[in-house]
Parts: structure tokens; sequence; C-alpha cells
């Protein structure tokens, strides 16, 4: 994910050990996991909304175009009953033989 390598790994911790000390960096390294859970909880939980909400909005649509083609259907006259209009908006006429 962020391509760190074993070196950069060592030469952060050698960094944070000199500027923490040795006491105080078991307790910063748990303020930081607790914070980095925190935010990966955060953005799965904004993930999963907008996913649901996107949902929603391809639900709607589709009542909509279906309250669309149902308002169609009423409108227009039609020779018999069996006639409708389909979703691409032409006749369908049964062929009986």
């Amino acid at each position: 994910m962020f391509d760190i390598g074993f070196w950069e790994l060592c030469l952060v911790g050698l960094i944070s050990l000199l500027v923490i000390g040795p006491q105080q960096l078991p307790k910063v390294a748990r303020i930081i996991g607790f914070w980095l859970g925190k935010i990966n909880q955060l953005s799965t939980q904004v993930r999963e909304e907008i996913k649901e909400e996107l949902h929603q909005e391809e639900i709607q649509q589709f009542l909509n175009k279906q309250n669309e083609l149902s308002e169609l259907n009423q409108l227009i006259p039609l020779d018999t009953p069996e006639k409708t209009i389909n979703d691409t908006g032409s006749k369908n006429t049964p062929t009986h033989k």
C-alpha cells in the first residue's frame, strides 16, 4: 500500500525511538493504532453509506421510469386491450395464427 521497505521501516522506528524515547514509545504506538483503527472504521462506514445511497437512487430512477411507462400506457389510446407499449416505446401486437 505505502511501498515501504524494510530499511525505511527501520529508519522510522529508530527516529521515533530517538524522538519519543523508549518509555513512551509503546504508549504512543497504542494511541496511533487506536486512531488508525477509528479512521479505518469511519472510512468503512462512509463507503457503506455511499453504496446504500447509490442503490436507493437506482431504485428511485427505476420506479420513476415505471411510473412514466404506466402513464404513457394510460394516455395512448390503443385499439385492443392486448396491445401495450414496451420499454422501448414500440407497440407489441400479439400474433394469432
